[in-house]
């Protein structure tokens, strides 16, 4: 039921990119190696026994579940350029140096940090011994799975935490003519404003750097 709501934010999204139904559409799938660096943190409440400032220690976990993976459609709208939106399921886990210096029992957004983007890409067809290079980036929001225990106090659900940014650098390679296989080197950006258990607040701006592989379908 969790990952109902973030694949309908995709949908919905999908819904919002305006006359493109002509071009060239391209659906991709991807999976791969996420890692966080650190980052700072700051919590704030009267009801919260962790308030103040600290560092988290970020682990990705990308292979445990649920794992980590990307869901993309983009419009071609000639042989460089095209636009679309995606879902970026990304997580993040407090370490245990983390938990301890920060008085929490659970710290994670390891439902997804989910990235969703209306993204531009370059692409240059066919130009390296049958591989074709592109470039994207992307500006949209972060709707994670909050979880943040403490005591009797627990956050345990999605919200909308603030803007985000993505950016991705990669190559395709066509199997077929409706089916092809890419990899790539994907980062964001995601200012996050969560809303606490009790009445606190949690603040903190992630970045996560990914290596994806992934298929897409032509159509």
């Amino acid at each position: 039921m969790r990952h109902m709501k973030t694949i309908a934010l995709f949908a919905l999204a999908s819904g919002l990119v305006p006359g493109l139904a002509a071009a060239e559409v391209e659906l991709s799938f991807y999976g791969g190696w996420q890692s966080a660096p650190h980052s700072d943190v700051s919590i704030r409440g009267d009801s919260v026994i962790a308030d103040g400032d600290f560092t988290a220690g970020w682990e990705g976990r990308s292979f445990s579940a649920p794992p980590y993976y990307g869901l993309r459609a983009t419009w071609w709208q000639n042989e460089r350029f095209g636009f679309g939106v995606e879902l970026n399921h990304a997580k993040v886990y407090a370490d245990a140096t983390t938990l301890a210096v920060s008085g929490l029992d659970r710290f994670e957004f390891s439902d997804g940090l989910n990235i969703l983007t209306v993204n531009a890409f370059r692409r240059w067809e066919d130009s390296i011994a049958g591989f074709t290079p592109y470039v994207g980036g992307g500006i949209g929001v972060s709707v994670p799975h909050v979880e943040v225990f403490e005591g009797g106090s627990r956050t345990f659900e999605y919200q909308l935490t603030g803007p985000a940014v993505a950016w991705m650098a990669g190559a395709s390679y066509p199997i077929t003519d409706s089916f092809s296989v890419f990899g790539e080197y994907k980062g964001t950006y995601s200012i996050n404003s969560a809303t606490l258990d009790g009445g606190g607040t949690l603040e903190t701006d992630i970045i996560t750097n990914a290596i994806n592989l992934g298929v897409s379908f032509n159509f």
